[in-house]
This record gives C-alpha cells, sequence and structure tokens, in this order.
C-alpha cells in the first residue's frame, strides 16, 4: 500500500526489528516532510481503504511496533478545542519540545510510565506537529514528521508536562511556529 504525502510515496513496509533494535525513525516514513493524519495511519498499516480507521486525539499507541504517535497541533483555538483539551505544546529549543499529556493522565498510569520509560522498555516515541487545525482556506493542514524523540524530563500530572529531545534537530521554519505557541 502506498500514499502520498506532500510529493513524497509513503510505503507500507513495516521493519519493526529496525524501529526497536536501533530506535531509528520508520524508513517508510521521511524525517521533516509533511503528511496528513490518514497517510501515517496507513503507512504504519493502522488503518486501509478496506478497513478505515478514525483518528482524533493526540497521542496514538500503535502496539505492534510498541510506538507512541503523537499528533499535536500547536495553535489550539476555542472553536475546535475545549479549555480542559487546550495542551501547552512548543518548542523549548530546535532539539527540545514541550508537550503535555491528555488531562487524564497520571504519573503513575500505565501510560503515564510508558512514556517516562519508554528508552528502557523498549518503545519509541515519535513527533508529528502541525501549526493549526485549520489554514486560512479552512484546509486541513499535514503534520510534519519530527521523528523519534527522547524522554528528557516532566513536571506535573493530569497533564504532565514533558520535555522530549529530538533524535534530529527540527527545521527552522517549524521551529518559528512551534516557538511561538510557548507564547
Amino acid at each position: 500500500m502506498a500514499a502520498t504525502g506532500t510529493g513524497k510515496t509513503v510505503v507500507a513496509a513495516l521493519d519493526y526489528r529496525r524501529l526497536n533494535d536501533a530506535q531509528e525513525p520508520l524508513p517508510w516514513i521521511e524525517i521533516h516532510a509533511r503528511y496528513s493524519r490518514d497517510e501515517v495511519l496507513a503507512a504504519i498499516g493502522r488503518s486501509t481503504l478496506a478497513k478505515p480507521f478514525s483518528h482524533r486525539e493526540g497521542p496514538l499507541w500503535h502496539e505492534p511496533t510498541r510506538t507512541d504517535y503523537f499528533f499535536i497541533t500547536l495553535q489550539k483555538s476555542e472553536k475546535y478545542y475545549s479549555p480542559s483539551t487546550r495542551y501547552r505544546d512548543y518548542a523549548i529549543s530546535p532539539e527540545l519540545f514541550h508537550w503535555e499529556s491528555q488531562s487524564t493522565t497520571p504519573e503513575k498510569s500505565p501510560t503515564g510510565q510508558r512514556y517516562l520509560h519508554h528508552a528502557e522498555r523498549g518503545s519509541n516515541v515519535m513527533l508529528l506537529v502541525r501549526s493549526s487545525n485549520k489554514d486560512a482556506y479552512g484546509r486541513t493542514p499535514a503534520f510534519t514528521f519530527l521523528g523519534p524523540a527522547r524522554y528528557q524530563s516532566h513536571t506535573g500530572e493530569r497533564p504532565m508536562a514533558i520535555v522530549w529531545k529530538l533524535q534530529r534537530t527540527m527545521p527552522m521554519d517549524v521551529f518559528s511556529v512551534a516557538r511561538v505557541a510557548a507564547g
């Protein structure tokens, strides 16, 4: 199966061993390329034409690859987000990203523990960001795939504020937008 993402081709040729052993990005999704949520879901085999899958929330746990995919919208308008879901997600630097978990996630929960201890437990974290839910023309913008990230630190819970270190520095145009989201 293949899908196209802003001039890129996404081929669903899953190589689970490479992902888990090397902690490298998925070989069929290019870091810093742009993809719709549906393209990523198709690429990881979560959604097909015969069996479409709709995913609305930000984090998605994909058990077959032991990977958390974080679909992050930086600018959360009152029109599309309730006060309890307007999480503060932003770039601290080109290598560090501040992300807030869902408001129901305590530190000691299985999900919270998976986030905090992903490296030693052999799971992965992949960040995808977009500036907003809709562009100036009302279209849904694509996400920029920032690639793998590692846990650095956290504070609080419900939501947990986690700082992730990116394996690759984010592009400056994405950093500029993501830094503005810090306020």
